[in-house]
């Protein structure tokens, strides 16, 4: 990420924020989104209508709590601030309203291995987060024990965190993140569904490492899929 430019970092963040509306998973002034940059981050202002929200608008944090903008930045910068700095691994703080994970969250209820593609999260569950008061210490301390080992957490009675190493990804994840919600929900209706084992979703993952979702070489014999022809 440290390769963009403040300015072109500042434009990414006002597109995806704009994407998130447009794809469902956010609304009116719910949701944040933070960028790592050297010493801090970027993140997005308090109370600012996404189609309304400017490059110019986009607030600089530092890891120290100190801010530079127009605007003072989300009310909820502690974990946004807290996770980047816990998590080397990541460069983007995505936090959505999305619906169906909201509707899990406000019962406090985690996504079990329903289905396999709660590996996406990078584990057997997305855990849900306990409840503590938007945009306090308490919040944050909860969120990043959520997210240990993982990409993915829901926050009770509140909503859901994604978090990866570029907008794209962050972004596919929130929606990924909402079809498992709505699919268990659903899925709930008729029941409480049957949960797949730890080790058939430790063989999932490692599918997923190998596969990076068909962009890598499968090794021989794992899926019998068309390669490219020798030139």
């Amino acid at each position: 990420m440290s390769t963009l430019d403040h300015e072109a970092l500042r434009k990414a963040v006002v597109e995806t924020c704009r994407k998130m509306n447009d794809l469902g998973i956010n609304q009116g002034t719910s949701g944040n989104l933070s960028v790592r940059i050297p010493g801090g981050l970027l993140i997005t202002p308090t109370s600012l209508p996404y189609e309304r929200m400017e490059p110019e608008d986009v607030v600089e944090l530092g890891f120290d709590g100190t801010y530079q903008g127009r605007h003072r930045p989300s009310s909820e910068w502690r974990f946004h601030r807290d996770i980047l700095r816990a998590r080397e691994d990541v460069d983007v703080v995505l936090h959505c309203h999305s619906t169906f994970a909201t509707v899990l969250a406000v019962h406090h209820k985690e996504i079990p291995a329903f289905h396999y593609m709660t590996a996406v999260a990078g584990g057997t569950t997305i855990r849900c987060a306990p409840y503590a008061t938007f945009g306090t210490q308490a919040l944050s301390d909860h969120a990043i024990a959520a997210l240990q080992d993982r990409q993915a957490c829901l926050l009770a009675q509140h909503g859901a965190i994604v978090v990866a190493k570029t907008f794209e990804r962050a972004l596919w994840l929130a929606v990924e993140l909402e079809t498992l919600a709505k699919m268990y929900v659903h899925a709930l209706t008729l029941g409480q569904p049957p949960i797949l084992s730890d080790e058939e979703m430790g063989r999932v993952m490692d599918q997923m490492r190998r596969m990076s979702y068909g962009q890598a070489p499968d090794p021989e014999g794992t899926n019998d899929v068309p390669r490219p022809r020798p030139s």
